[in-house]
């Protein structure tokens, strides 16, 4: 019997949600095809950051909330990996825990849901557009200070649903949320990196495990190189910046070769002031990239920002 079939199930732990569930299946099925020995299990576990959806993330404590159980179950042994939505991710982790693999990313661009076909430009005067983010909002305000920001919250399919009901008149979505469910919507048109700086980290995933799992070989198979080098530039920015996901900031990062190229933003949630900064720099020194934009940033106004909205 071969060391790996002897170790037992993998046990995969994972938000609830189908789009959850969705990332989770596809990092088992990845595993499979590298590791046909071994078996893999997904466990759905049910985090704050779903049991809560009446109120806004920014005032029951953040994103972290889609991660804390998770990482609970690690920690007692009841999982052996926790597959989450980067962005999902705080700044820090749990003490122990590490990011052993970072699987090839998707596409990190949000995407508008609407009728108009001209993108932010194209929505009609005081369109009530429905988005439960922060970053969103302010680079929303901040390009049409004129439309109205519905807070909206839930699944991918309880938004589209709101929109088709009319509740809204357009919709801001995660792209890779889309393309990993297979919603194929015509009114869904991808916004230009330029127009909405990404999340930090979106499109990605984070395999997330004990720096002494048995299973760190396996699992770390699943890492992409220029995906992990990307998102560890947007990770040390956020970490720089000291923000989280009540601070409407955003970064993106992109490998060509031996150069990472990684834009910045900070703003205040209604838009009214937006910092941008942007860098490149190598490979090897990806994180120290990071915290030179960051430190950009906030010498050019962000730190006032983060500062009246830590009040």
């Amino acid at each position: 019997m071969s060391e790996e079939r002897a170790a037992g199930a993998l046990r995969l732990g994972t938000r609830g949600s189908a789009l959850a569930v969705r990332q989770a299946e596809w990092v088992a099925a990845e595993i499979r095809a590298r590791s046909p020995a071994v078996t893999v299990e997904v466990h759905r576990i049910k985090t704050s950051g779903d049991r809560i959806q009446a109120r806004a993330l920014a005032e029951i404590g953040g994103k972290g909330l889609f991660v804390k159980e998770i990482e609970e179950a690690l920690a007692a042994g009841r999982i052996d990996a926790g597959v989450h939505s980067m962005k999902d991710l705080p700044a820090s982790l749990a003490a122990g825990l590490e990011i052993v693999a970072v699987p090839v990313r998707e596409d990190p661009r949000d995407v508008l849901v609407s009728l108009s076909t001209n993108g932010l430009g194209g929505l009609g005067r005081g369109a009530r557009v429905g988005t439960g983010s922060l970053r969103r909002r302010a680079f929303l305000r901040h390009t049409r200070p004129d439309v109205e920001v519905v807070p909206m919250r839930g699944n991918v399919d309880t938004r589209i649903a709101k929109w088709r009901a009319r509740e809204v008149d357009a919709l801001i979505l995660a792209h890779a949320g889309l393309r990993r469910l297979g919603l194929a919507l015509p009114e869904a048109r991808p916004l230009s990196i330029d127009e909405l700086l990404p999340a930090i980290g979106q499109g990605a995933l984070a395999v997330e495990a004990a720096a002494e799992t048995r299973w760190w070989r396996v699992l770390a198979a699943l890492d992409d190189s220029d995906s992990a080098i990307a998102v560890g530039a947007e990770r040390a920015f956020l970490r720089a910046m000291g923000g989280d996901c009540t601070t409407p900031i955003a970064a993106h990062a992109t490998v060509a070769g031996d150069e990472v190229r990684l834009r910045g933003a900070v703003g205040d949630p209604d838009g009214r002031r937006l910092v941008r900064a942007e860098r490149s720099g190598r490979r090897q020194a990806a994180e120290d990239l990071g915290a030179t934009v960051a430190e950009e940033l906030l010498s050019r106004g962000g730190r006032e920002i983060l500062a009246e909205l830590a009040r």
